[in-house]
């Protein structure tokens, strides 16, 4: 037996950071996410690389993470490799977040994100990270798409 479920591709260290409950905030530039508030999302992991550093810089200014932490932050959220399925996480509301905001609320919410410059973008709380039991590989795909994860994958 499977469940169908919707997915979305997260660049890494991303989809790592999201499954181990470090980001528990994600950021586009349009409401993705909304529809699915109060619903189970697979996160899928994409081949390719987040393009530039301020992660780093986050895990290490806000989080205030060791260097050595990071690097098992990194090699956890690649227990499965790429181009696979590997977990679940709940969603929860979207909002925009406002251009401008006091320093400490625009912090945090960059703390939860994992990155900075999120004024205008479209904020969803992610909660409940799970990884699947083992991987299940998969294309990944645009935006949000579909897949069937069989029932023993599931933690």
């Amino acid at each position: 037996m499977a469940v169908q479920m919707w997915c979305l591709s997260f660049r890494q260290p991303y989809a790592g950071l999201v499954l181990d409950g470090v980001k528990t905030v994600e950021s586009r530039w349009r409401p993705l996410l909304a529809p699915l508030e109060n619903r189970t999302l697979a996160v899928h992991i994409a081949w390719r690389d987040w393009e530039g550093e301020e992660w780093r810089a986050a895990l290490g200014g806000a989080w205030g993470l060791s260097a050595a932490r990071v690097q098992e932050l990194l090699e956890s959220g690649e227990r499965f490799g790429r181009g696979v399925v590997a977990g679940l996480v709940d969603v929860g509301g979207t909002w925009q977040c406002p251009a401008s905001l006091p320093e400490a609320e625009l912090a945090e919410l960059q703390r939860s994100a994992v990155l900075i410059g999120l004024e205008q973008k479209h904020l969803t709380r992610l909660s409940n990270p799970r990884w699947l039991k083992g991987p299940l590989k998969a294309p990944g795909g645009r935006d949000l798409w579909t897949v069937e994860i069989p029932a023993e994958l599931f933690p």
